[in-house]
């Protein structure tokens, strides 16, 4: 189990960002973080995986823990040698090396090349379009195959734990059902941990087993998925639904900031 004790996180030793986050994300679930823009989803995947310290952040209060063990003193690498990895909003590939390449830089950590051999006959299993593309660089691969690509290359160190941020972001409706399709399959067939930071908030519950809702650097609503999904609230703040279902304004959803109803 990851877990989340009250964390704060601080950047530059001045800017607090995190106000007190506590979570939890087992084995063979889907978690998912639902919030605003600014809200700290990003910032919170951070801090499970390492990456503050490369932007002049720090876990300043609170910990980070997976089955007990300290994470959050960590370096970023031996974070993923303890079982945890990150899928970055926007891909991130190495557009210059090949899709096989890619997927060898993802087990890094590995020593056994028969390991690593292994990880890439089931990288293709997964995502057969890979296979066709694994001499191909992966810059010139569509959104959704560099999607793909990223998800398997973080698959590669063998992870108990795989953060993903934002993975429908800037993809076609048809591709982002594909990869929300991989994603499920991940949690049916492997005791996989998912936490999953998404905007699209009906997907996001669709998919998941618990939800998060953050708002400035706090959680100010948690619960099963399905139930998140019935709340007023999120039909109305996330959703675009009020009260009768029918679809809001945008001018409605300014309200959102000045109701706040969950915080009362």
């Amino acid at each position: 189990m990851l877990t989340l004790n009250n964390i704060e996180v601080v950047y530059d030793s001045v800017i607090l960002v995190l106000r007190g986050i506590s979570l939890t994300a087992q084995a063979g679930r889907i978690t998912t973080l639902l919030g605003a823009n600014g809200a700290g989803k990003t910032t919170t995947l951070k801090a499970i995986s390492g990456l503050l310290h490369a932007e002049r952040g720090e876990v300043t209060k609170g910990s980070v823990e997976l089955d007990g063990q300290r994470l959050d003193r960590l370096p970023a690498h031996e974070v993923v040698r303890r079982g945890i990895v990150q899928v970055f909003e926007g891909r991130r590939v190495f557009v210059n090396l090949s899709v096989e390449e890619n997927l060898i830089a993802g087990a890094h950590i590995k020593t056994d090349l028969r390991h690593v051999r292994d990880g890439i006959a089931r990288a293709y299993e997964q995502f057969p379009l890979l296979k066709e593309r694994r001499h191909q660089r992966a810059g010139y691969l569509s959104g959704g195959e560099q999607q793909m690509l990223a998800i398997a290359r973080a698959l590669m160190s063998d992870p108990r734990v795989i953060l993903l941020d934002e993975p429908s972001l800037g993809l076609a409706p048809r591709i982002v059902e594909e990869i929300f399709g991989v994603i499920r399959r991940l949690k049916e067939t492997s005791d996989l941990a998912v936490v999953l930071v998404e905007q699209n908030a009906t997907l996001a519950l669709d998919i998941a087993d618990h939800g998060y809702v953050m708002e400035n650097g706090r959680i100010v609503l948690e619960g099963a998925a399905e139930s998140l999904a019935r709340n007023s609230d999120i039909q109305e703040f996330y959703l675009g639904l009020n009260e009768e279902g029918a679809r809001k304004s945008y001018r409605d959803h300014k309200q959102y900031k000045r109701r706040k109803r969950w915080l009362s």
